[in-house]
């Protein structure tokens, strides 16, 4: 594509590029001015301006289990990989005194910046820059159309995005059929099997108009291992079930060689004291449950230190085995027509496909987390078989979405968590397909020669296109059955809109045929119900009003919803080691329309005021939105205040300015925002007051941002103080910080302020 040229043209700041896709449609009632820098004067993320690299990759065919083929030209170094270096090309001593590895970039890209007085901030300057690239990657340079997989490591002189065109035929599904080794016991027709169950279930013209006005019907059940679990569904039928004490691999209806392969590839999670003959752990059974009986599933509780690959093992098994199911169908019935003659047997038994090849779509955040699946796809066809299994292109994809141990410093200290996140390959904008043809798999196929796909929400954006826009493509969607969503809360640190504007797109009529036989297409699927007939499966790691509106909104599974409710009982403040008071401050507001307006009210005239006194130095304002930043930034300047603000769009050298005044006292306030701790995770010293304009989106991020008091303790902690506001709207956000206990409380009290005490000796 030519997205690569560009971003290595315009150097941008390390933070954009690592959160690229940030900009939020909000943003445009703020009317940033646009940033149309020449490129040579956009300041460069170090002192040295890097050239890209330029390499010819192979396109032959290898086998998992050897790489024979000569090595290629040294793989290109993604814009990710650099900005990923100079976030965590970090010295010893820097790690001791953190303050020091800020100072030591104060170079010519400072600007004459030191008061931050401009009229145009730097941060304006990037959020439009931002903006503005986004506009030139928004019709990517396709030149095969509807084919892409959109690597950003494409360069200058190849901007074409790379797929696989010699290996069309063998991985055909219209060409292809059942080996004779297989037979036809391969096709799943087992009246018993979820799969042809689901695909086999008839809906009515006047069943698919009530669900506009049907309400939702649920029940509640208590599982042992996911606890709440709500089961709903808008059709008139609901049917609940507990899961079974044990289950076996054929009681699941696995189709070979899964039954054989998966319990190698799960064995790293059947250790320990729990070991028994299950197959699966006590969470993948009760999760593999749901999914194989083909519900939506909304899962809060993926994290990646705890759970996260555990769950990423089972969606793959319950991804191959979908996909072998449906492709060994399409083959059984090719042969089945080859040996009928013409004009014999019905038409109707033999649609067995949707309007596009592509079944299954995983959203991921990282090409890390895409390495990982097709990694977990390989070794659940490969197994323990003696015969590898033959995977196209696998170098080159290694190469692509891999990443150098050696990048990463081993005295870089940061939280686990974030370790565990931003782990490999971070780069965010990417889209692969993949086809599966029995026991092989062809990688960065044809996007309407796949079976699945795997994409960042950006990579996905970047081909879906908007409105008016000429190149834009999003007929692949049109059939997708089966929709993961891993990580969703990363996407609320990257951009929600790209989600949402997925969702919309997706199980629409396509606009071209595609070479599609109709007479092979589902009555359903023609009908324009594939909607009603895709599962969705919701992973995150918190409650979110987003995701959840998100999963209530647009999953209408005709077999229904289960999503597991997490109840928060002690919440994050129990973290908080510092002695510290906590007084919480309820606004009272009118309707979720107007919290935005009523918070920034509330903050200027009730808080606010407390606060400009030149005793209450030293006072760090926690801001979760980027619209909320802006506006409190530019009221700041309005009214003079002595203030120094951080968010994703500043510059390392104005980070450390920043830092730097607000430590010494020469800046009264510190404005910093979530996404900024998210992606950083500096700590900021020098704290003696905190306010949280909003609570924060990660709990966690409460306790971690109130401990940073303990940074530079000189014996003033008996002034310390900390406020947070709060609103009936902040339910979910109050109760995991407080309890869920504690929140009911404080939200059904007459008292607007409410005093928590940390740390007591």
């Amino acid at each position: 594509m030519a997205l690569e040229g560009t971003l290595h043209q315009r150097a941008c700041p390390p933070f954009p590029k690592l959160v690229s896709g940030l900009w939020r449609s909000h943003l445009s009632s703020i009317r940033l001015p646009e940033a149309n820098v020449p490129p040579n004067q956009v300041p460069r993320v170090s002192r040295k301006e890097a050239k890209p690299q330029t390499c010819q990759l192979s396109e032959s065919s290898d086998t998992s289990s050897s790489e024979s083929e000569a090595e290629s030209e040294p793989e290109q170094v993604s814009g990710y990989h650099r900005l990923l270096a100079t976030l965590k090309n970090v010295s010893k001593e820097e790690e001791e005194e953190e303050e020091a590895e800020e100072d030591s970039v104060m170079d010519e890209t400072e600007m004459n910046l030191e008061d931050g007085d401009s009229d145009i901030s730097e941060e304006e300057d990037m959020a439009a820059e931002s903006t503005d690239m986004q506009s030139s990657v928004a019709s990517p340079a396709d030149p095969e159309g509807k084919d892409g997989h959109g690597p950003p490591g494409t360069s200058e002189e190849s901007p074409e995005e790379f797929t696989d065109a010699k290996h069309e035929s063998l991985f055909s599904l219209e060409t292809n059929f059942l080996e004779e080794e297989s037979g036809g016991d391969s096709s799943p027709k087992a009246s018993q099997d979820p799969f042809v169950q689901h695909v086999n279930t008839k809906l009515k013209e006047k069943e698919i108009q009530a669900v506009a006005t049907n309400p939702k019907t649920t029940h509640q059940l208590k599982w042992p291992i996911l606890g709440q679990v709500v089961f709903s569904s808008k059709f008139q039928k609901l049917e609940t079930f507990k899961p079974p004490k044990d289950i076996d691999l054929k009681s699941v209806h696995l189709q070979k060689p899964l039954e054989s392969t998966w319990i190698k590839t799960n064995s790293q999670f059947l250790s320990g004291p729990q070991k028994s003959n299950s197959p699966f752990t006590p969470l993948q059974k009760e999760l593999f449950l749901i999914m194989n009986s083909y519900r939506d599933l909304f899962y809060p509780e993926r994290t990646a230190l705890k759970n996260g690959e555990e769950i990423r093992h089972v969606y793959c098994l319950h991804v191959i085995n979908h996909v072998l199911k449906a492709n060994a169908q399409v083959l059984g019935n090719n042969s089945r027509r080859r040996s009928q003659k013409l004009g014999v047997g019905d038409d109707d038994d033999f649609r067995d496909q949707g309007l596009t090849r592509p079944k299954v779509l995983i959203v991921v955040p990282f090409r890390e987390a895409a390495l990982r699946v097709v990694q977990l796809f390989i070794s659940l066809l490969e197994g323990d078989s003696k015969k590898k299994i033959i995977v196209s292109n696998k170098k080159r994809f290694n190469g692509e979405y891999g990443s150098d141990p050696e990048e990463r410093p081993p005295n870089l200290k940061r939280p686990e968590d974030y370790e565990a996140v931003f782990v490999g390959n971070i780069d965010d904008h990417f889209r692969i397909g993949v086809a599966i043809l029995q026991r092989s798999i062809r990688l960065y196929a044809p996007f309407y020669s796949s079976d699945i796909l795997i994409a960042s929400p950006l990579g996905l954006r970047t081909i879906i296109g908007g409105e008016g826009e000429k190149k834009r493509d999003f007929d692949f969607l049109s059939s997708i059955e089966l929709l993961i969503i891993d990580q969703a809360d990363i996407y609320l640190m990257q951009n929600w809109e790209h989600v949402l504007h997925l969702m919309n797109h997706m199980n629409l009529l396509p606009l071209d045929s595609h070479g599609v036989d109709f007479s092979r297409v589902r009555m359903w699927s023609l009908n324009n119900w594939s909607k009603y007939y895709r599962q969705t499966l919701l992973f995150g790691a918190l409650q979110d009003a987003q995701i959840n509106s998100v999963f209530n909104k647009y999953c209408v599974n005709v077999q229904g919803q289960v999503a597991v409710r997490s109840v928060p009982m002690t919440g994050s403040i129990s973290r908080v080691l510092v002695q510290l008071p906590h007084v919480f401050q309820r606004m009272q507001v009118e309707s979720l329309a107007s919290v935005i307006d009523a918070r920034f009210n509330f903050f200027v005239n009730k808080i606010l005021p407390q606060y400009r006194d030149a005793v209450m130095s030293h006072t760090l304002i926690y801001v979760p939105s980027y619209f909320d930043f802006v506006r409190l930034r530019n009221y700041f300047k309005k009214e003079e205040l002595n203030f120094a603000h951080i968010c994703e769009y500043t510059q390392k050298s104005g980070v450390s300015r920043a830092r730097h005044f607000f430590l010494q006292g020469e800046k009264q306030f510190l404005l910093l925002t979530e996404r900024f701790h998210f992606y950083k995770r500096y700590t900021i010293k020098g704290i003696r007051n905190l306010i949280f304009y909003e609570l924060p989106t990660y709990p966690h991020f409460y306790s971690e941002v109130c401990n940073m008091l303990r940074a530079t303790s000189r014996g003033e902690e008996a002034a310390w103080t900390c406020t947070v506001l709060y609103s009936k709207y902040d339910a979910q956000r109050l109760a995991a910080v407080v309890g869920v206990e504690r929140a009911a409380q404080m939200l059904q009290s007459k008292k607007n302020v409410h005093l928590f005490i940390t740390g007591e000796r």
